[in-house]
């Protein structure tokens, strides 16, 4: 009995740990929003390392959760996988609700975030795009060596999308 009165306070251990992990993800998407409508590039780079750590740290937590719930289930003799709801009926602990709110609210976040930063980094590449095409069709045509004098100008060419 005393592992199934300390299996709660595990779980929400590793929630209050993956609330954390998750505002640090936010405040990373935050930068990343800055650092895309600066157009800057390596700051983009450097947080899309940090983000990928990030989302390793919350599998690792996710994993956990999802076996310290497994224990809890199998001690409780609940049979089906349990939701933070279930969980906080069970314990009797309301804590789990408020950790569920706070959870779906940053996700919330991350996922509008996630979003607006999508958009902005289409945006860039619709922008880049049509400026490379227009660089190309701007560009000067050149005679491709081995043509025949008075040969077809445009036939051959190549024109670099490279500034």
């Amino acid at each position: 009995m005393d592992q199934m009165n300390g299996a709660p306070e595990k779980i929400k251990d590793v929630l209050e740990r993956q609330i954390e992990e998750y505002k640090d993800l936010l405040v990373l998407l935050r930068k990343e929003r800055q650092c895309l409508i600066d157009f800057d590039g390596s700051g983009v780079k450097d947080l899309a390392k940090q983000k990928d750590t990030a989302v390793l740290k919350l599998r690792l937590l996710e994993q956990e959760r999802l076996r310290l719930m497994g224990d809890f289930q199998n001690l409780s003799g609940e049979k089906d996988r349990m939701s933070l709801q279930d969980l906080s009926k069970t314990t009797g602990d309301g804590a789990f609700l408020e950790i569920r709110n706070r959870m779906i609210s940053l996700l919330q976040g991350i996922q509008e975030l996630n979003e607006f930063n999508r958009i902005l980094i289409e945006r860039s590449l619709n922008f880049f795009n049509g400026s490379l095409d227009f660089l190309g069709k701007a560009a000067p045509q050149k005679q491709v060596a081995g043509h025949a004098a008075g040969g077809n100008w445009a036939q051959g060419m190549m024109v670099s999308r490279h500034i």
